[in-house]
């Protein structure tokens, strides 16, 4: 696209220009936007989803670890007002369920590893 720009030089004349450039809109942007406020809900969104998937496999294996992850990576979406906040929330909610599965199995075993085989 090409965009083409006035600009006023020192004796009060207009000048006109042409580059070569993306068009930007002259629109405000709403109140606590960002640049390139897509990518960063993108991002949001991503984390939420990730912190779904990490907490709902941390239940099954390695959820000494899965666990903050999910909890992290959820209040990290909130944070960033994600437009998937059910799934951050639930990310959250597996999260913790990992620590409380992890607690149990420790104080029932005795130690941090466990078994299905019993």
């Amino acid at each position: 696209m090409t965009l083409t720009t006035a600009r006023t030089t020192s004796s009060g004349v207009r000048a006109a220009g042409t580059h070569a450039a993306e068009s930007r809109s002259s629109e405000p942007r709403p109140a606590g936007a960002r640049p390139g406020g897509r990518a960063a809900g993108r991002e949001a969104d991503g984390l939420a989803v990730a912190s779904f998937v990490l907490g709902l496999l941390g239940l099954l294996v390695m959820n000494i670890l899965l666990g903050p992850v999910a909890i992290v990576m959820a209040v990290i979406a909130l944070s960033r007002s994600t437009a998937r906040r059910g799934r951050a929330l639930l990310g959250l909610a597996l999260g913790i369920a990992d620590l409380v599965v992890l607690a149990v199995l420790v104080t029932a075993n005795g130690t941090v590893s466990w078994s299905l085989a019993g």
